[in-house]
C-alpha cells in the first residue's frame, strides 16, 4: 500500500515518519505539510518525495497518515477519503461533532478504510487487557488518570492547539478509548475544571450501569506525570498494565489494522465512527467546562 504523510510537527517526526518508513507492507511515498521547508526536510530524511500540492499526493497514494491538529485533520481527511484514500488518523478525530461527522460521512460514501490511532489500543499488553476486561461481567466503577507535564516542562508538544483545547481533548481520548469498550457507551456526562491549569475532572454514566471518573491534565509536575486506569467490580480490582512498546511500534500496528480493514472491508473498532463518538463525549464535557448546556 502506497501511503503519504500529512504533517511535519513533532509527532510526525518522532512517530509517523519512522513507522511508515519501517513498515514492510507500506510504501512510504511522500510528505505534505503546511510548512514547505519542514516538509522538504522530513521527506529528505526518509528518502521520499515532497508534495507541494496535497491533492497531488492524494492522487498518487492508496492511503494517508495524518499528523496534524484536529481542526486541520478533519477537513483534509474528508478530502482524502473522497479521493479514494484509506485513512490512518490521529486522535481526536475532529474538534467539533459537525467536522467529525463529515469525515465519517466521507468514509461511508467512498468505502475507504479508517483507523484512528489511540495509542493504548495498539499496544500488546493493554490491548489484551482491554479484551479480557470487556468480556468480564459486573464492573461497578472505574477511575482513569492521564496526567502529562506538557505545560510544565520543555515539551515539544506544547503546541497551539493543545494550549487552546487542553488535556480534555489531548489525553481524554486515550482514557475514553479504554473505558468505552470495557464499560460500554456513555449516556450521561458531568465535568468540572478543578485544579491547576487545564486540569479537568469528568464523570461518565455508562449504558451498562457502571460509572467512571477521569482526571486529566497537561499541567502536572513532571514527577507526577503518567497514566493509570483501575476497574472495580464483581471480579475484584483490575489495573491497566503498562506497555513495553513506544509510539512507533504501536503506530505500525495501527497501520496493520488499516491494511487488514482495507483488505477485508470490515471496519476496525477504532475507525472514524468510533472517533466521532469520542468527539461527541468530549464535546459534551467541554460544554460543561465552559458553561454550556449538558
Amino acid at each position: 500500500m502506497r501511503i503519504g504523510l500529512l504533517g511535519t510537527g513533532p509527532w510526525a517526526r518522532m512517530a509517523h515518519a519512522p513507522a511508515l518508513s519501517r513498515h514492510e507492507k507500506l510504501d512510504f511515498a511522500g510528505v505534505w505539510g503546511r510548512r514547505p521547508e519542514a516538509a522538504k526536510e522530513l521527506a529528505e530524511r526518509h528518502g521520499v518525495r515532497t508534495y507541494d500540492d496535497v491533492d497531488e499526493l492524494f492522487a498518487d497514494v492508496d492511503a494517508v497518515a495524518v499528523a496534524l491538529p484536529p481542526q486541520v485533520q478533519a477537513g483534509l481527511a474528508a478530502r482524502a477519503a473522497r479521493a479514494g484514500c484509506h485513512l490512518l488518523l490521529d486522535k481526536p478525530l475532529a474538534p467539533t461533532v459537525e467536522q467529525g461527522r463529515a469525515v465519517v460521512e466521507a468514509v461511508a460514501e467512498t468505502g475507504v478504510a479508517s483507523v484512528v490511532f489511540f495509542t493504548t489500543r495498539f499496544q500488546p499488553e493493554p490491548e489484551a487487557w482491554i479484551t479480557e476486561q470487556a468480556g468480564t461481567p459486573g464492573w461497578f466503577t472505574a477511575h482513569a488518570q492521564w496526567l502529562g507535564s506538557v505545560f510544565t516542562s520543555e515539551s515539544p508538544f506544547a503546541t497551539p492547539w493543545r494550549r487552546e483545547k487542553g488535556a480534555l481533548w489531548d489525553v481524554g481520548p486515550h482514557a475514553l478509548s479504554v473505558l468505552l469498550p470495557v464499560l460500554g457507551d456513555v449516556r450521561g456526562v458531568t465535568a468540572a475544571a478543578y485544579g491547576p491549569g487545564d486540569t479537568a475532572h469528568v464523570v461518565l454514566d455508562h449504558a451498562g450501569g457502571a460509572s467512571s471518573t477521569l482526571t486529566l491534565s497537561l499541567t502536572a509536575p513532571p514527577a507526577a506525570s503518567g497514566a493509570a486506569l483501575e476497574l472495580r467490580g464483581e471480579a475484584g480490582v483490575a489495573a491497566l498494565p503498562e506497555s513495553s512498546d513506544g509510539a512507533v511500534p504501536a503506530l505500525m500496528r495501527a497501520a496493520d489494522a488499516l491494511l487488514t480493514s482495507a483488505r477485508t472491508g470490515r471496519p476496525h473498532p477504532c475507525d472514524a465512527a468510533f472517533g466521532l463518538r469520542v468527539t461527541e463525549i468530549l464535546t459534551a464535557a467541554d460544554d460543561l467546562l465552559n458553561g454550556g448546556a449538558r
